[in-house]
């Protein structure tokens, strides 16, 4: 023992010795880091407590100079530090030493040396102390209630008239809420909160609101539950006589709501921090916040922010606005599920609520009153007499700290509690902070809370207070031990917490998950939650604490081949792929094994082009078997599969030995498949037990994963454009007879003999196995491919709106635009660019051919060059032709002349098809555009259009598609292909990437879309309520069903047409201007700029122009005063 003291004198000399002799500031830093690293460091390098102890009496001893009383207090908070880690191993040394009285006297003693007002030195240097061990790499569960005590004595100091004071008080307050558990934000806050209230210096305000802004980075996930809190403090800094504060509070407001999390109210979070810096603007907020559809869940954040202005709002003296306000009251409040969450706002609501309603003059504001005052009450669980019922203690510090008291009065260290008041006191603070944020996982509460315990009553004691604690305080403990139960049994791969980001974006924060051998987990979030970021994290091994590959191996199969894999054969990309991930197998073992799968031998052999979507999710689910998983990573794996394949994966994964995690929309495959449900809440993960109806049950705000009626997001598709000459839903605008398509080099059609026709009122869902050729027919209905037998008709004017069955395909070469740049780039020309290369525009060597098509017209020969312009004939339409005119025709110097312009002519479409079928179409969809009217292409006519598909403007201008999750790319796309107002929307597979919400939403749309829709889809719970007619795909072969194909009109109610009113529109690049049908009354051109146009006066007959100069003479024999101007 005496030569471990020596060492440890002769170390703290010479440490000491160094920062007696430092004299510039870097040498100064140098020697207070290894002080402190020396005096901070775990037990193992003490050895044994009483070598801290020494620390202590020999910088005791050796005080020569004021300067130094810092670091006493320094050494012996290390000492005591090391001295309680030693616990456990040495009762007897703790007794022998009363250490708890030394912890109060270094406390005490620090902060006599920061109230020292004759030397600043001495203030300064015990402040770099307090910095020094909260800068230490790994601070001590016993240093951090302590540093936390020292907070308020800190903050003071920040008024200090001594700059160096000033500065280092500033850096400590910094460091040391850097150093506090994130967790703990409840101890630190109550301390910053009560600063900013009675700071003395405005000096002092800018370091709480700058602390504050520390905690938003390092607490992000825990600092929301507490904006209720901050925000009161923070509004009254913004109101703050000096302007730095002022300022500076308005940035720090700025981060704190960005805390909030909910959609509907993100876009005017600006102008509630405007109304609370200026109240003046509360009645236009109020306004902006009255249109809003509320459809996200509203949790005390989002009242915090808005709860100030309904408050001002209620208490307006326009009727308008308190009525504007009782209604946003009332559709927020009916999105709170737990009374808890409003309990603490109704005192400010509820007292202007009644007063309006008993005050009102207006019936109808009133009945709007009482409807958001009704909402509250029930809401709010409010009782009889309007009581308010008691707002939940359970996480209060002094709630949950008078229980660990007496659970430690329950051990043998029963005096810890009093003697140790702060350590009690911060580890309570932390376990309300997982109460609040409903967090009773024992791993949640042993890793953040049993350190401290550990530190007053030693190792031995610490799990069973931790237990204790856990179920007396936490309402949800008996629930959570239950499933925790049931998952003691199997084998572990995976115990960790984790953190998870994408860019700047925190998806998950201190996060737990546990996954057993051969369990099935289906993982559940809305689209930008972070589900397949977190898969591919595991993939890729970038989640701490998850086993490395080489302990659990994982494969991660995704929804969609590699493009610059899609030239090989299906055989060829196998192999490839089981090189590139080290598995060693044979082409046999590899062709036995996808002929398990249902692989023919042709398939095998044929490139990977030739197989259906189906087949390609298939042949990626096989090259994953082959890999031998412990752990399989499926995201959307019933994406293209049909009902046959996807029971085969159902069979499959629920034999299968491996653990799998599932991203699906198919509730169905989850209802089936999973074991657990592993939902993402609030930056956490957790974990249900049972598949999803189980889980719908425990958590009904989720209800929408399992009902696609449940969703409150809405889409909504423009309404369609005029059609000339379609005056029912019924008259086909598209129709195919006895159509054939085969591809080139294969030995048969893949579609045959099939007809059909589409209408307006056409709702049709394409159903089939994979591969019977249902993409196929409708790319031949869309235009991307050309009949090789039978005939297309389309309406000249007909738009179509095509999503394609890999989605993506639209904007794979796009992402680094963001939507905005992407539907302006697709759209500048005013025609859809992403349309320019479909095979009915495309002119070929045998098109050319038949343009050389030879007119005579008006005695001489001529061909037709271009076509310009279209207009009405008889039935029909006949076209504006450019033309080259032939000279020695037939002869060896045979040339042809571009003619001027004066010399076209109009030729009937029956007769120019013939020839220029393409240039004819190419016309048509310039027409087909102008009556669809032009939308301006500007940022806000798109923000406003891609609002209708859940797109808030902030992703839609300002996030890059590379960055989007998969169900946002595909929103996008929606919103791209539905830019021009199309008359038929066709749908390849569109549940493949939409969540349950997006899906609901999008079903409803779809009901309401005034134009055709045509579906394919292996989800019957997608289609069973919006499609009438079936087309029944197999074998190349098409049967229709449920059909009402009609000639002509058809019968039915007629369509509200708008023959008469003509609107004008300029096509871009060309001087024509057109006259159109439009129902939309506002008109643009091509760049987007409105067009005001007045309507000519009309003509007044004979008789009425005799009648008006009858009238204007009697008015003047009366004597009444008659302008001359009446005559005109």
């Amino acid at each position: 023992m005496a030569t471990e003291n020596k060492n440890s004198v002769k170390i703290l000399d010479e440490l000491m010795a160094k920062l007696n002799i430092s004299k510039a500031q870097e040498d100064i830093n140098a020697a207070t880091t290894n002080l402190a690293t020396f005096i901070n460091g775990p037990i193992e390098e003490h050895d044994a407590p009483t070598k801290s102890l020494f620390v202590f009496f020999y910088v005791s001893a050796h005080r020569r100079h004021h300067d130094l009383e810092g670091w006493v207090i320094l050494a012996v908070t290390a000492a005591l530090d090391v001295v309680w880690r030693s616990v456990g191993r040495n009762n007897s040394q703790l007794r022998k030493f009363d250490a708890d009285n030394l912890f109060s006297r270094t406390v005490a003693a620090l902060k006599k040396q920061l109230g020292n007002k004759k030397d600043a030195n001495v203030r300064e240097r015990a402040l770099n102390a307090i910095q020094a061990i909260a800068d230490h790499a790994d601070t001590s569960a016993s240093v951090e209630p302590y540093l936390v005590n020292l907070l308020p004595t800190v903050l003071s100091a920040v008024g200090d008239k001594m700059v160096p004071v000033r500065n280092a008080a500033q850096a400590t307050a910094v460091s040391i809420v850097k150093a506090v558990n994130a967790n703990a934000v409840k101890a630190v806050l109550p301390h910053i909160i009560d600063s900013v209230r009675n700071a003395q210096k405005w000096q002092e305000k800018i370091c709480d609101l700058t602390l504050i802004e520390e905690m938003v980075k390092s607490s992000p996930a825990q600092l929301a539950y507490r904006v209720p809190e901050l925000i009161p403090i923070v509004s009254e800094a913004m109101w703050d006589t000096k302007p730095e504060v002022k300022k500076m509070a308005y940035g720090t407001m700025e981060k704190v709501c960005a805390l909030i999390v909910n959609k509907d109210i993100d876009r005017f979070i600006p102008e509630l921090i405007k109304c609370i810096a200026k109240p003046e603007n509360v009645p236009e907020t109020v306004h902006l916040l009255g249109a809003t559809t509320f459809v996200t869940d509203v949790h005390e954040p989002t009242l915090a922010i808005m709860v100030p202005l309904l408050d001002r709002g209620l208490a307006e003296r326009e009727t308008a606005i308190k009525r504007k306000a009782a209604v946003i009251v009332d559709n927020m409040c009916k999105l709170v599920e737990d009374p808890n969450i409003v309990a603490s706002f109704l005192p400010k609501l509820m007292p202007g609520l009644i007063k309006n309603y008993d005050n009102l003059a207006d019936p109808e504001a009133r009945e709007k009153t009482k409807q958001g005052l009704d909402t509250l009450r029930r809401v709010g669980a409010v009782g009889p007499n309007d009581k308010i019922p008691e707002v939940s203690h359970a996480g209060d510090v002094s709630t949950v700290s008078a229980i660990l008291k007496s659970i430690i009065e329950g051990t043998k260290r029963k005096d810890a509690a009093t003697k140790f008041e702060p350590v009690v006191e911060y580890a309570s603070a932390i376990a309300g902070q997982l109460i609040d944020e409903k967090d009773a996982d024992t791993i949640s509460w042993t890793t953040n809370i049993k350190p401290y315990i550990a530190a007053i009553i030693g190792e031995s004691e610490s799990q069973s207070v931790v237990d204790a604690l856990r179920k007396k305080a936490s309402p949800l403990a008996e629930a959570e031990d239950a499933e925790e139960a049931d998952d003691e049994e199997g084998e572990d791969l995976c115990n960790c917490t984790f953190n998870l980001a994408y860019g700047a974006k925190i998806l998950l924060n201190q996060t737990h998950l546990r996954l057993k051998r051969g369990q099935r987990y289906g993982l559940c979030g809305p689209n930008g939650s972070g589900k397949s970021t977190l898969m591919r994290a595991i993939n890729n091994e970038q989640v701490e604490g998850f086993p490395k590959k080489s302990e659990v191996k994982t494969v991660f199969v995704e929804h969609d081949l590699d493009s610059a894999d899609t030239e090989q054969t299906t055989i060829a990309w196998t192999m490839k792929k089981l090189a590139e991930v080290g598995v060693t197998t044979s082409q046999a073992d590899v062709e036995k094994q996808l002929s398990d799968f249902g692989f023919t031998a042709d398939m095998t052999s044929n490139l990977i082009t030739a197989l259906s979507g189906g087949w390609k999710m298939k042949l990626a689910l096989a090259r994953a078997v082959f890999e031998a998983p412990d752990i399989l990573l499926l995201d959307e794996p019933t994406n293209h599969l049909d009902v046959k394949n996807v029971k085969w994966l159902e069979d499959y994964l629920m034999n299968s030995p491996c653990t799998s995690i599932i991203v699906s929309h198919d509730s169905g495959f989850l209802d089936n498949v999973c074991q657990h449900i592993i939902h993402y809440e609030r930056y956490k993960l957790k974990r249900y037990r049972g598949n999803l109806q189980e889980f719908v049950k425990k958590c009904p705000s989720a209800r929408s994963y399992y009902e696609l009626g449940a969703s409150e997001i809405e889409f909504k598709f423009p309404e369609p454009g005029f059609l000339e000459g379609v005056k029912t839903k019924a008259k086909a605008i598209v129709r195919v007879s006895k159509m054939t398509f085969q591809y080139p080099g294969t030995p048969k059609p893949q579609i045959q003999d099939i007809s059909f026709q589409c209408s307006l009122g056409s709702r049709i869902a394409v159903i089939g196995p994979n591969g019977a050729g249902k993409s196929t027919l409708i790319n031949v209905l869309t235009g991307e491919l050309i009949p090789t037998i039978g005939d297309v008709y389309t309406h000249e004017n007909i738009r179509i709106a095509y999503i394609k069955q890999h989605a993506f395909a639209h904007i794979d070469h796009h992402l680094e635009k963001t939507p905005s740049e992407y539907i302006q780039w697709r759209f500048q020309t005013g025609e859809d660019r992403e349309t320019m290369d479909r095979a009915n525009k495309i002119v070929t060597d045998e098109d050319e051919k038949a343009m050389d098509k030879i007119y005579r017209i008006e005695g001489s020969q001529r061909r037709v060059i271009g076509i310009h312009s279209r207009r009405k004939f008889k039935n029909s339409y006949e076209y504006e032709c450019s033309y080259a005119l032939g000279e020695n025709v037939g002869l060896k110097n045979e040339r042809w002349v571009p003619m001027m312009t004066a010399d076209n002519t109009w030729i009937p479409r029956t007769e120019i098809l013939a020839s220029h079928q393409k240039m004819v179409a190419e016309v048509d969809q310039k027409e087909a555009l102008a009556s669809g009217q032009f939308r301006p292409l500007v940022r806000k006519e798109i923000e406003s259009h891609c609002a209708n598909f859940g797109l808030d403007a902030e992703l839609v201008s300002h996030s890059r598609m590379l960055g989007l999750s998969g169900g946002q790319r595909v929103k996008v796309v929606l919103a791209a292909c539905s830019w021009q107002r199309p008359h038929l929307i066709v749908l390849d597979e569109p549940t493949n990437y939409l969540d349950r919400d997006s899906l609901g939403a999008l079903s409803k749309a779809l009901k309401a879309f005034e134009g055709g829709v045509i579906i394919i889809t292996h989800s019957a719970e997608f289609t069973k309520d919006l499609t009438e007619e079936v087309w029944a795909v197999l074998d190349g072969k098409m049967t229709p069903s449920g059909h009402n194909w009609v000639q002509g009109q058809g019968a039915g109610p007629r369509l509200k047409g708008d023959d008469d009113e003509e609107e004008e529109v300029f096509l871009p690049r060309s001087p024509t201007l057109l006259s159109t049908s439009n129902r939309n009354k506002q008109k643009f051109d091509a760049m987007g700029n409105k067009i005001v146009s007045t309507k000519k006066a009309k003509k007044l007959t004979s008789a009425e122009l005799r009648k008006k100069k009858k009238d204007r003479m009697a008015r003047r024999k009366r004597g009444e005063e008659v302008f001359s101007d009446e005559d005109d």
